[in-house]
């Protein structure tokens, strides 16, 4: 796999297309990588102790690599 954790990327195609981010984590095992600000989905999740509220959190889901391409430096 070409893309490594905190290389900066820009997303080809998909619902986040045009966005640009840096990989937090890269999954080679699945060719996927999590980049931050980028395919965030909504999680509900259940309280884990009496008397806790549920709450609704933000999660980076992966993105297969042939959708994203490495961005240059200049």
């Amino acid at each position: 796999m070409y893309i490594k954790k905190d290389d900066k990327v820009i997303v080809l195609t998909g619902k986040d297309k045009g966005k640009t981010g840096t990989v937090t984590k890269s999954i080679p095992k699945n060719n996927k990588v999590i980049i931050s600000g980028v395919n965030v989905l909504k999680v509900h999740q259940k309280p884990r102790k009496s008397g806790e509220k549920g709450q609704i959190i933000d999660k980076a889901m992966p993105i297969h690599v042939s959708n994203v391409k490495k961005v240059e430096k200049k």
